[in-house]
């Protein structure tokens, strides 16, 4: 089976700090413009989706090569806000579920996130998880919509493992609707967590195939895993 993690949110908080990277690069780049994310829809979604609405909203076009510099300027603003004032910390129980399901026989980890890589991988270390676990990733540079990420880590699964991997053999854990849709439209299962921004209640009406309140219940969770 392969197991794939969302990270903000679901793995880990970083009460904010992407948000003010993002900001602190649009500000660098533009300083006559005014940025905001007021208006702007960011869960769930990939950096790129988002650095687009702030471009847009701030007066500014688009393109490939602003793009470009905006990403590897905003790893550089994250690094440095992180080393001023780490704040990214595990969730509850999360560090305990990714060793429980580490330790499994016959389980792959990976991470499916709408972060860069060089972000994502920047948080999960942040808040204190080793990257050996997740070897099988999809990042926000692997696609423009989300439904996009789950085959891109089953291939990266296939190429590891030399063999394939049924889409009902994999499991998306996830915050948000998003997470949920991604995993259901490619056939994939959902763990709905709420933790994020979507109440229980919300996330229930997406129909997911568990719902928890938490990772904190990990040891409830990692048996459903494994009775699949």
């Amino acid at each position: 089976m392969l197991i794939l993690f969302d990270i903000d949110g679901t793995l880990l908080r970083t009460e904010g700090a992407g948000m003010s990277a993002m900001l602190a690069t649009a500000h660098e780049l533009f300083p006559t413009k005014t940025f905001s994310f007021d208006g702007i829809s960011i869960s769930g979604r990939l950096d790129r989706l988002i650095w687009r609405d702030l471009m847009t909203r701030g007066g500014v076009e688009p393109t490939n090569e602003i793009h470009e510099v905006f990403r590897e300027n905003y790893g550089a603003h994250l690094r440095r806000g992180f080393s001023q004032n780490s704040r990214a910390h595990a969730l509850a129980g999360a560090q305990e579920l990714v060793d429980a399901l580490h330790a499994q026989s016959g389980l792959g980890l990976g991470l499916l996130t709408g972060n860069y890589e060089h972000t994502g991988r920047l948080k999960v270390e942040q808040a204190g998880f080793s990257l050996e676990p997740f070897q099988h990733n999809a990042w926000a540079d692997d696609g423009d919509h989300r439904r996009e990420l789950p085959p891109v880590a089953m291939q990266r699964y296939n190429e590891k493992m030399g063999r394939d991997i049924d889409t009902s053999r994999v499991i998306v854990i996830g915050d948000t609707p998003l997470d949920v849709d991604c995993a259901h439209f490619n056939g994939c299962l959902a763990i709905a967590v709420a933790t994020g921004n979507h109440p229980i209640a919300e996330l229930e009406t997406h129909n997911p195939d568990l719902l928890v309140s938490g990772l904190d219940d990990w040891q409830r969770i990692a048996s459903w895993i494994t009775s699949r």
